[in-house]
């Protein structure tokens, strides 16, 4: 990630969880140490490799731990860093978000 491009934290936070994926990924690895197949279940559409690309994205960045056990079937599992759960705190709000679908009945 080139740091001189942001002009703000919103910047970074955005090129951070950008994409049609990232924040569906994020939350389904902010609780829990997950093998591979278990967000590419949960998230459905995504493609392996949009998932397998934004996983090692994250890697880079930090955010994910990548434990990879070596064994025959391969058995690889993910979880998020310290600093990736500070993200996942942080857009926990937006997870409300049914709230505000028009279609939602008012009780």
């Amino acid at each position: 990630m080139k740091m001189d491009l942001f002009t703000c934290g919103l910047d970074v936070t955005l090129a951070v969880i950008g994409g049609k994926w990232k924040p569906l990924i994020l939350f389904h690895l902010a609780n829990d140490t997950r093998r591979y197949g278990e967000p590419k279940r949960a998230v459905g559409a995504v493609s392996h490799k949009m998932l397998i690309q934004q996983l090692k994205e994250w890697e880079t960045d930090g955010l994910v731990n990548r434990v990879d056990y070596k064994e025959i079937p391969p058995r690889v599992k993910y979880s998020l860093t310290a600093f990736g759960l500070t993200l996942a705190s942080a857009l926990a709000p937006l997870c409300g978000g049914a709230q505000h679908m028009p279609w939602r009945s008012v009780s």
